[in-house]
């Protein structure tokens, strides 16, 4: 169940409700903003008003008897069965119990009423004289309809709670785990924490995964995958900001760069919690900031008022509003980088509002003292003028926004920056990194981890991990103005009136038309819960790749084979899941498919690898790590029928059991690393 409990008390469009031409109504006064809530209450809503809305004068035929009768059960055994399952959620969750269980008892009262006066099988004989019916007492059962939709919905909401509960419990276990791996200062203690933290991250992205699909509200659905967004991309971000601070813990840089990560998780995860129960940390209620579009939207849609009622408001509500939606404006106008001809224009704009407002004003008190033709004409086309500037101006806003936004896209899409600072790290040149850290500092909110990185690399030009960790950061960077530049055009695409293609940005990129093992297969784009399904799939093989790498970093001889081969398996594996997030190397379907195949045969090579070390081994060793082998062969196998089997038309159930497929793999994988390592020094 997933489903968000309004304010106590507070009604909305989103309540429940229902009508017919008997005068039926419901309102829960509860606001419903999840889908799941919504979908529960419709087919018992549709069966009520079905019995409210059957016509009194309706022949009394047995059939239509029966048919009444039929429905009435039918609505109880209905809410027979969600009441228990009502009080099972209240046995569990005992801080809700009591006014679960109030509830349930309403529900199961409201819909034993409705089965008695449904009870109208034998009206049509004669021993049934003065008994109370759907006939004789239509006002009864519309009481019983109401208390039994507002019981049921209270229950919902309740239930609701349990999943906000849970993503809570599942968000504070997070932060356990993450105040354990900033204090952490062994990388073997690392490992095992941060094996635990990738388990919690999994389970708190299923749940809010859950969530963000059930929410009605299209914003905030954007905000949680947003939120969720950088939480996954965190989670990298942090393995290798992490190591580099455990290999190098006087480096100042360093820590700078680790605390910069955990700031902005939590900052995630005060957001995803913020969204689910509509309340800010410190228990202020969300009021989101309205914006500039907003606002026009707000201010003509008063002004446009006076055509029906023109002591509907005074003058001085609009002076104020208009005034401080003009104010919002000045983000645009101090702007440094706004250009000229849009500065003078949207200053033009406003001042042309202003001087409209002040004629409308004065037409608004000549039409309060006298009501002729000719003033309700002046004051309609005053209203006119007002309402087409305010246009002009929301346009020249959204054309200043993309122009300052596709500078940005432009400055940055050949990341010359980015290859200068990795550059400027390896060589150890402290100087170019200032100069291209100047660069960057202007958009010091996103980039202040990179520069921290580059810092660190710089320093300590000969680290690996100092040069992964950049690494990290900058393909994070630019997966963010990949991001920045499909989330322009869909904006464009929807302000100038176009219907265009939606960019998913959880979505597998789309097949090539023209690949050979591709010619029967439809290009066709998932559907949310395919999206949601294969993005949690890929978020748990990048988390599997961490603790490969983890597992990796622990061997001291970097080029043993199975260290070469595990290592190239798990680069492999975090391209597959950047593909699940439509990013990284790989851009087609034909990308993957060749990668997987390559995947697999890494796999194969590592088993040979290690049975070869097995030979080393005494004999209860050997059994153990042979044991691992004959579950991580027959992997590689299955992986491989997979991709040689067609599927037609099916392109993302394929997709799907070769993610699930190399997951498993890299599972067995992460095993096979530490009790080779362990082995290993044990032979030693």
């Amino acid at each position: 169940m997933a489903a968000s409990p309004g304010p106590a008390g507070g009604g909305g469009a989103g309540a429940a409700h229902g009508s017919g031409p008997s005068g039926f109504a419901f309102d829960s006064g509860l606001e419903i903003k999840t889908r799941s809530v919504e979908q529960t209450l419709l087919p018992l809503v549709s069966q009520i008003t079905t019995l409210i809305n059957h016509k009194d004068n309706t022949k009394k035929s047995d059939k239509t008897l029966q048919a009444i009768q039929r429905v009435g059960q039918a609505v109880n055994l209905a809410v027979g069965r969600f009441v228990k399952v009502g009080e099972a959620i209240a046995n569990e969750n005992w801080d809700l119990k009591e006014e679960i269980n109030i509830a349930c008892i309403e529900a199961k009262q409201a819909g034993e009423t409705i089965a008695a006066l449904t009870d109208v099988s034998s009206l049509n004989h004669p021993e049934s004289d003065g008994q109370i019916t759907i006939f004789t007492d239509k006002t009864g059962v519309i009481k019983a309809a109401r208390l039994l939709l507002s019981s049921v919905t209270r229950v919902l909401l309740l239930a609701d709670r349990v999943v906000i509960k849970q993503i809570i419990r599942s968000r504070n276990k997070v932060l356990a785990t993450m105040e354990r791996l900033e204090k952490v200062n062994s990388f073997q203690e690392f490992v095992q924490i941060f094996s635990q933290f990738g388990n919690e991250m999994v389970e708190f992205a299923h749940l809010t995964g859950d969530r963000q699909n059930d929410l009605k509200d299209e914003k905030k659905k954007a905000k949680m995958a947003a939120a969720r967004s950088v939480l996954e991309k965190c989670t990298m971000m942090l393995l290798t900001a992490s190591k580099t601070c455990l290999r190098h813990p006087n480096c100042e840089s360093a820590h700078k760069n680790k605390e910069g990560v955990f700031d902005r998780m939590k900052v995630a995860l005060d957001k995803v919690i913020e969204i689910v129960t509509e309340c800010k940390p410190n228990g202020e209620n969300d009021i989101s900031s309205i914006s500039i579009f907003t606002g026009i939207k707000e201010f003509k849609a008063n002004i446009e008022t006076l055509r029906e009622n023109l002591y509907f408001q005074s003058k001085e509500t609009l002076s104020v509003m208009l005034e401080a939606l003009l104010e919002r404006t000045e983000d645009f106008t101090d702007c440094a980088y706004t250009s000229h001809e849009h500065r003078e224009r949207i200053l033009e704009l406003s001042a042309q509002a202003r001087t409209e407002l002040q004629q409308l004003i004065s037409v608004w008190i000549q039409a309060q003292s006298r009501k002729t033709k000719s003033i309700t004409e002046e004051l309609e086309l005053t209203i006119l003028k007002i309402s087409h500037s305010l246009n002009e101006l929301k346009k020249e806003l959204h054309s200043t926004a993309a122009q300052l936004a596709a500078d940005l896209l432009k400055y940055h899409a050949d990341h010359v920056v980015l290859k200068a600072l990795k550059l400027t790290g390896v060589e150890g040149n402290l100087e170019g990194l200032a100069e291209y850290a100047c660069k960057l500092s202007e958009q010091k909110e996103r980039l202040v981890e990179i520069i921290s990185a580059a810092e660190t690399l710089t320093l300590h030009p000969s680290s690996k991990i100092a040069k992964e960790n950049l690494d990290v950061f900058c393909e994070a960077w630019e997966c963010q103005i990949s991001d920045m530049s499909i989330l322009l055009r869909e904006i464009n695409d929807v302000f100038e009136g176009r219907r265009g293609e939606k960019y998913g940005y959880l979505s597998l990129p789309k097949p090539m038309k023209n690949s050979a093992n591709l010619r029967s297969l439809k290009a066709d784009k998932p559907d949310s819960e395919e999206q949601a399904k294969i993005a949690k799939l890929g978020l748990k093989l990048g988390l599997l790749t961490s603790d490969a790498n983890c597992e990796i970093e622990k061997w001291e001889d970097q080029e043993n084979e199975v260290v070469l081969y595990g290592r190239n398996m798990s680069s492999m594996a975090y391209s597959l899941y950047l593909f699940t997030r439509g990013e990284g190397p790989l851009k087609t379907y034909q990308d993957l498919i060749h990668q997987l195949e390559v995947f697999a045969e890494e796999g194969l090579k590592l088993a040979s690898s290690v049975q070869a070390f097995s030979k080393q081994l005494k004999d209860d060793d050997k059994l153990m790590l042979l044991l691992e082998i004959n579950k991580f062969v027959p992997l590689c196998h299955q992986l491989q029928t997979i991709i040689k089997t067609p599927l037609q038309n099916q392109v993302f159930l394929k997709v799907d059991k070769c993610i699930t497929k190399a997951r498993s793999m890299m599972a067995v994988l992460v095993q096979l690393l530490s009790l080779c390592y362990k082995l290993l020094k044990k032979v030693r």
